[in-house]
């Protein structure tokens, strides 16, 4: 009988985050495939588990993935957890869940921490539907996306890093009426997490004014919005 594969998500920022269910999972799993194994161990090490690890990033090749793959097949369970949060968003998860799936094996999601929805639990935006866009391109399509994002009558979400936050709130000056309302979740769950709500401008100000080191989730507000 074939094993599992168990898509744990791991804290974003705060360890305390980790679920009850995903801490027994990792403990009870044969192995743990990892984005970073050096990042994950100091994620077990903080919860007292030792267990073999295995790197599966997005550079990893064929074999890589098959090695997962087999031990399943020979009926070992299996966790899969990615630097931080939910995995298959922003990672390759979604393609070894792929072919788990593919091969007729169980795949068992065990949920927990999110950029995107710790963002949108605490925007103050109506998000029944919304669009997420995840990183944004450095160049090819990024003005396309953004003129996109400015008409669009849902919200936008999407992902910036500490060396793109400058440039990207510049730009979408040029494409958003200056009454938009946007939310900014920087270092979201960590010690130094701030929430900006505000205009274009009013927000920029206060990145300035504070810090625009670390990670970001920015959400556009339907157009409109009030």
């Amino acid at each position: 009988m074939s094993g599992s594969l168990f898509v744990v998500a791991t804290p974003i920022g705060n360890l305390e985050d980790v679920t009850a269910r995903a801490a027994r999972v990792l403990r009870e799993v044969d192995t743990i495939a990892c984005e970073d194994t050096r990042v994950s161990a100091k994620l077990l090490a903080s919860l007292g588990i030792s267990k073999p690890l295995f790197s599966w990033h997005a550079q990893s090749q064929e074999r890589a993935l098959m090695r997962i793959v087999e031990q399943i097949r020979s009926g070992a369970n299996v966790a899969y957890i990615s630097d931080a949060g939910t995995p298959s968003v922003n990672d390759p998860g979604g393609k070894l869940v792929e072919r788990v799936m593919r091969e007729g094996m169980q795949v068992i999601p065990i949920p927990g921490p999110s950029a995107l929805t710790a963002a949108i639990s605490v925007c103050g935006f109506p998000m029944e539907t919304f669009t997420y866009v995840g990183f944004i391109p450095q160049k090819k399509g990024r003005e396309t996306l953004f003129r996109e994002m400015s008409e669009r009558k849902m919200p936008t979400v999407f992902l910036e890093t500490t060396h793109r936050i400058r440039k990207t709130l510049e730009q979408l000056r040029t494409h958003l009426d200056p009454a938009r309302l946007l939310f900014v979740g920087r270092e979201l769950t960590k010690l130094h997490e701030t929430l900006y709500r505000g205009t274009l401008a009013e927000v920029t100000g206060h990145i300035h004014a504070t810090s625009d080191k670390g990670e970001f989730v920015l959400i556009i507000a339907p157009k409109n919005f009030v």
